[in-house]
């Protein structure tokens, strides 16, 4: 149910709708640079080993 937001609804819909968007955004590159960090861990791992 939507409360009634009055000439303020314009402004306060927008500001949840930038603020959703930057919530997905931060999520989104998260997920990627922490899928990137890993593979690159995993790799100097796998380097390390070879070496002995």
């Amino acid at each position: 149910m939507m409360p009634d937001l009055g000439k303020y609804a314009e402004a306060v819909l927008s500001s949840y709708a930038v603020s959703l968007l930057l919530l997905v955004v931060l999520t989104v590159a998260s997920v990627r640079r922490a899928r990137r960090v890993r593979k690159e861990l995993q790799d100097i791992e796998g380097k390390m080993r070879k070496d002995g």
